[in-house]
Formats: structure tokens, sequence, C-alpha cells
């Protein structure tokens, strides 16, 4: 896999925690392989993400990894003012036992930042909230994937599912909803270890488990993409792409960047307000 360099890394500036009721959702596309291992920094990094990074059997993997890790650290660091080799990691108490191995989480105590962070196949999202958030993407499943996962689903997805005639509907359902569970059980701390047939998480939205907020995202074509949020619906939800070039030595990421996506966050109804979606498009999220 591609050798990556450990370079000079950039300070932050003041600051820049979101406002309550704001959700800003950051997409990534892995650094291009060709020029990984020239341009990607892992100065950053820790030293269990830099051996993470060299862990992976597919260099794709290890690139991926390392992309999302390199813009989760320049992100928070960026947010709590911090330069991203300092951002205080913690774990929350898991919910099941109540030892520090739950949900990842920031030493950040008033007032909180809530972040959560997902990867796949060369994509990689950042949720970053003032309140509990959990965030999903997943390449788009495979008619085989369906198959097998189907039978683990809630009965009530199950049958929506099964009510699809098309393959290809029924494929395009289950990797939204199945994105949609994942974030869930990340927003709870658990993940799978909750029995994923416990909680719908299905097409409607009355159904799914009180006290959350689950959004579908945009997030190109190969890829499905949710978050959860703890509580009422975000008052605006920002979703942007970070530029490639903002991985690389001596960059940072723009907080202020311009969103990216070009058609709107669909929010379950009813809501308290209505929310409000960055749109615009850059020529990287393609």
């Amino acid at each position: 896999m591609p050798v990556l360099e450990f370079g000079t890394a950039a300070l932050a500036a003041a600051p820049r925690l979101p406002a309550a009721g704001l959700l800003d959702v950051w997409l990534v596309r892995r650094a291009a392989l060709e020029t990984a291992a020239e341009l990607l920094d892992l100065s950053e990094l820790s030293e269990a993400e830099r051996r993470r990074t060299a862990s992976f059997v597919r260099p794709a993997d290890g690139v991926t990894y390392a992309s999302a890790h390199v813009a989760l650290r320049r992100l928070l660091g960026g947010y709590l003012g911090l330069p991203p080799q300092d951002v205080p990691f913690v774990r929350e108490p898991c919910p099941g036992c109540a030892e520090p191995h739950g949900r990842p989480a920031v030493a950040h105590p008033d007032p909180p930042l809530h972040f959560s962070l997902a990867h796949s196949h060369g994509m990689a999202v950042v949720a970053v909230s003032r309140t509990v958030v959990g965030a999903d993407v997943e390449r788009l499943p495979r008619a085989e994937t369906v198959e097998v996962c189907t039978p683990a689903l809630h009965p009530g997805e199950q049958a929506e599912l099964a009510a699809l005639g098309d393959a290809g509907e029924r494929r395009a359902a289950f990797g939204r909803l199945w994105t949609r569970k994942e974030a869930y059980l990340k927003a709870l701390g658990t993940g799978l270890s909750r029995d994923p047939g416990h909680d719908y998480l299905g097409a409607d939205p009355q159904r799914r488990p009180a006290g959350w907020t689950l959004l579908d995202l945009p997030s190109g074509p190969r890829h499905n993409a949710a978050v959860a949020v703890r509580g009422a619906a975000p008052d605006q939800v920002t979703v942007r792409w970070v530029p490639p070039a903002a991985l690389y030595a001596g960059e940072t990421v723009d907080l202020d960047a311009d969103g990216t996506v070009g058609v709107p966050v669909p929010v379950p109804a009813p809501v308290p307000s209505p929310v409000g979606v960055t749109t615009r498009v850059s020529d990287w999220g393609a």
C-alpha cells in the first residue's frame, strides 16, 4: 500500500462551535490512490491511527480510513480551536456495561460538541452538532447483501421490502433503511451489539423510535448516507464536501466553505420547525 508520510501540522483558529439547533454534515472522498503517498498528510494522526492505516490489506481501504481521520481531526480542531493532533478524543460509557468503550466523543464539557464519523468504500461522513448524533454511509448494496441481511431486520421493515416488486427498488430501500439503522445504533452508542431487528427504521417516520430524528442525506450516486439526531429535527442542516486539497500537508478545512449538495434533506413530518439546507454544488462531489 502507499507509504504515507507525516508532514507539518497547521494550527487551528479560535473555537467555532455550531449554534444550538444546527447540524453540520461533511462528506469526504478518499484521496486519490496514485497521489496519496505524496500528498495525504498523516502528521496529525495518533500512533494508533497510523498503525490502523497501515494494517489494511487493501490499499484503498487504508487511504479511505486515513482520509476520514485526517478530515475528522481537522474539522473538530477547527470547531474547538485546537491543532488537529490535540483534539481530545474520549470514549463515553457503554450503554450496556458502563465501561468506557461506548460512543466516541471529545472532552469538551460546556457547551458540548458531539460528532459521528463513518466511512465506506472511498467515502466518509462527519456529522457535528451540539446534540447527540450518529452518522452512517454505505456503498449501495448488492442483491446478495439484501437477501442475506433482510431476515435480520425488524418485521415491519421486512414487510416493506417484500411489498416492493422490483429488485432494484428493494435494493434502494434496503440501502436507505440500513444506513438509518446504523446511524441510530451509533447514536445510541451500542452499534450492532443491539439486535438490528429490534428497532423500526423503515420508510414511515411515525413508526421510528420516539425522541429521535432520522435524516437521509444526499451522498452521490454510489452511496447511501443518513444521520440520527437526538430530539426534534434540527433548525438547519448544512451538507458540504471537504475539498480534496484540505487533506494535504499545510492545508486546513474551511468551516465557512459553501455547501455542495444540490437537493434538500427530507425531514420527517411532523416537525416543530422547517429545516434549511445549504444547496450549492462543487465539482469534487460528483
